[in-house]
């Protein structure tokens, strides 16, 4: 059986880190299923998903490593083409990808004890975030 739901994030951009592993178990809950995989989905090309202990240096760490990776203040051909301040944006979404996936068991994600599921929003500016959930299982 296959479940969608959508959850809807209000970001800040400039790499804000939104912890939505509640969401994403709720929604799993909510399912009715018992064993499967939840896939997370970011439509769009300046966000990402991956999972991190979600406390303070951790977080500060991984935007730094970010910032050296894809600084925000150099100058990308993307920024040429349309004129916008946002090319390092989608060159950090394409490293960390539009998507995860998570195995369930018995109604409950299988994710270890100081790992949670986290959105990246690494645009210039304020967003209204749409992430599709697919829940398959049985």
């Amino acid at each position: 059986m296959v479940v969608s739901k959508e959850l809807e994030l209000h970001t800040k951009g400039h790499c804000d880190i939104q912890d939505i592993t509640a969401q994403v178990a709720s929604a799993v809950h909510g399912s009715g299923l018992q064993a499967g995989i939840v896939t997370v989905f970011c439509p769009g090309s300046t966000g990402g998903l991956t999972t991190i202990e979600y406390e303070s240096g951790a977080l500060a760490d991984l935007r730094q490593v970010f910032d050296e990776i894809a600084p925000p203040d150099r100058e990308y051909r993307h920024h040429l083409r349309w004129h916008d301040d946002n090319g390092h944006s989608h060159i950090r979404s394409a490293l960390l990808g539009p998507s995860l996936t998570v195995p369930f068991v018995a109604g409950q994600l299988t994710l270890g004890t100081w790992q949670q599921i986290v959105f990246l929003d690494f645009d210039t500016r304020s967003r209204s975030r749409r992430l599709i959930l697919q829940i398959v299982g049985e």
